[in-house]
């Protein structure tokens, strides 16, 4: 019994042990052969497998014919209850409670799954904050003929955990144990950030563009009128639609949401369209057991290739006096693909007066948000030019990218120390085609006022030789400031350098964070490239202050080396020259003597 129990919680089992026990059970009764002083007892060395994060939920199904379409592909209202479920299960392990879905972020389906092959999902807390956390979901196929996998979806969803009678409990903080949960644990807080200023951010673009609604114009085609594809459904919520606490599942609610939307737009092409995004949403409140849910849908926009289709769900009781509750609202892309899997030229929408023109260009800046979002904050860094044009309608999204570069860099694990000199401490990370260093050290001040100090690059020429000058050519907004930096060191064309620099600083979400201020380039029209200077790059720089008691805090620089700085940090790393060091050391004079006389506006 010892030994099944040994085995079956992973514990290696010594040869000795093994080999009594099997001799016993064949009716020998010799001892154990005693080992030679020195040697090896097999498996004693053997490396443990790396820990699991606790919160990690693993799902698998195959997808059989019940679960897809006319065209023997996986539903993706189906998918999106899986997906669901298994965020869920993920959530109440870290949080010991019921949660419930608050918001989804956008979901853009790379591929179809066809019947008979494998779905896996992996579902983990990336961080909790006080009562809701979010959660990574990674969806995959896998083709169990030909062994081939391949990505489906990335999502992240937010859930809520709720204690008896609905009320919000408080989480505990999850702690990051590998590279990849410290770099989703830090750009959590950017994405949180970011769905907070959802709204807004549309409402600015919105002002910002013409109030008259302009039809686009299509060769040899005729303006379908958008209530040609308007769809009513209602569905009653029975107990195999609840989750465990007697709410409307959430990922059945996205489903049914799914379905009528596929209607609608198949109203607008007359073929069988394919769901290619869904759009941020949130839930804004539960249905249960009994409750009718009415879902409604029309197409909002048709582009040339991509239609959006605008759907509602709303909850009311047996009673009809009732006035009827909002659940959601949801925006969702399809596409229609010809027999060669390329986008078909869709139909024109004509809006309806009034709401259906607003729904009509809403739907036009929210193509632009989900483009801003899809190519500016998820792009690699090695697809897209250092310097990316400044825009107010996507500075939302620029300065996710800006913080979310510095964090990701910053929470790298193969940091190697190069250099020491006296307190200051300098590191590289060689990765593919990048180069990166990092430079450290103790200084007795608050990182509050550190991070005031080093924020305001008007004053880096105060203590970096290398900075001439440089002016706040716009206040973005508190946070967030553009930079004309012009630099001290002269190009191989002989004519000092210049950079036009967004600078994004943030405070600590939490316990534990550092204060960040994160560098990148941008274009700005308003500051072309000129004759006399030559326009620099950066690509990924910034500070991370993290306190280390009340009046000390250990001060870090990080840089993503471009070409053109190269040659600069290569001579610092060997050795050759210390002017890296001795640049930080001027920094840290710069906050001793400034630390005082500093008035804090934070």
């Amino acid at each position: 019994r010892c030994l099944l129990k040994m085995v079956k919680e992973n514990i290696v089992v010594p040869e000795e042990i093994l080999s009594f026990c099997c001799n016993g059970l064949q009716g020998s009764t010799s001892p154990p052969r005693a080992r030679e002083p020195g040697e090896e007892v097999p498996g004693a060395m053997a490396n443990p497998s790396p820990a699991r994060n606790p919160t990690e939920v693993q799902m698998s199904q195959l997808v059989l014919p019940c679960h897809t379409n006319h065209r023997g592909e996986l539903s993706t209202g189906q998918l999106l209850k899986w997906i669901d479920t298994a965020a869920c299960l993920s959530a109440e392990r870290h949080a010991g409670c019921p949660c419930v879905t608050a918001s989804m972020d956008d979901i853009y389906f790379e591929h179809t799954i066809s019947v008979g092959q494998v779905v896996n999902i992996k579902a983990k807390v990336n961080r909790a904050f006080n009562s809701s956390m979010e959660v990574g979901i990674q969806v995959s196929y896998e083709d169990l003929c030909s062994g081939k996998h391949c990505s489906i979806c990335k999502a992240y969803a937010t859930f809520v955990a709720q204690g008896p009678a609905g009320c919000k409990v408080k989480l505990k903080p999850l702690t990051p144990q590998t590279e990849e949960e410290k770099i989703e644990h830090s750009i959590a807080a950017e994405r949180r950030r970011m769905r907070l200023v959802h709204k807004d951010t549309l409402k600015d673009l919105l002002t910002s563009s013409p109030s008259e609604t302009e039809l686009e114009t299509r060769d040899g085609s005729v303006a379908v009128p958008a209530e040609k594809t308007r769809v009513e459904s209602v569905e009653l919520v029975l107990p195999p639609h609840a989750n465990h606490q007697g709410n409307t599942f959430g990922g059945q609610i996205m489903a049914w949401m799914e379905n009528v939307a596929t209607i609608a737009a198949s109203r607008l092409c007359h073929a069988h369209p394919t769901l290619r995004a869904i759009e941020m949403f949130h839930f804004r409140g539960p249905s249960q057991v009994g409750d009718r849910l009415v879902l409604k849908a029309i197409v909002n926009n048709s582009f040339k290739n991509s239609m959006e289709v605008g759907v509602c769900a709303e909850a009311y009781g047996q009673e009809m006096s009732v006035s009827r509750r909002h659940i959601n609202s949801a925006f969702m892309t399809f596409v229609v693909l010809d027999e060669e899997g390329r986008p078909r030229t869709l139909p024109m929408v004509a809006p309806e007066p009034g709401d259906g023109e607003r729904r009509y260009r809403e739907a036009s800046a929210r193509k632009k948000i989900r483009l801003d979002r899809k190519y500016v904050v998820s792009c690699k860094q090695t697809e897209v030019p250092l310097s990316v044009p400044w825009d107010q309608s996507n500075k939302v999204y620029l300065s996710y990218n800006n913080v979310s570069a510095l964090k990701t860099l910053v929470a790298k694990a193969n940091w190697a120390l190069a250099r020491e000199k006296e307190k200051v401490r300098m590191y590289t990370l060689e990765e593919d085609k990048f180069l990166s260093f990092r430079i450290e050290m103790s200084v007795c001040i608050t990182s509050s006022r550190a991070f005031a100090l080093l924020s305001d690059l008007r004053r880096r020429h105060e203590w970096d030789r290398h900075y001439a000058s440089a002016e706040l050519v716009q206040q973005v907004d508190d946070d967030d400031m553009i930079y004309h930096v012009v630099s001290q060191t002269l190009s191989h064309e002989n004519k000092p350098q210049d950079f036009v620099i967004l600078a994004s600083r943030r405070k600590p979400c939490s316990k534990g964070d550092p204060y960040v201020v994160a560098f990148r380039s941008v274009t700005l029209p308003t500051h072309p490239a000129s004759a006399g200077f030559t326009r620099g790059e950066t690509l990924c720089s910034g500070f991370c202050i993290w306190p280390e008691s009340e009046e000390m805090s250990k001060v870090a620089y990080y840089n993503q080396a471009t070409p053109g700085y190269l040659n600069y940090v290569t001579t610092n790393v060997a050795g050759l020259s210390s002017n890296f060091c001795a640049t930080f050391e001027a920094c840290e004079k710069f906050l001793l003597k400034n630390k005082e006389d500093l008035i804090v506006r934070l």
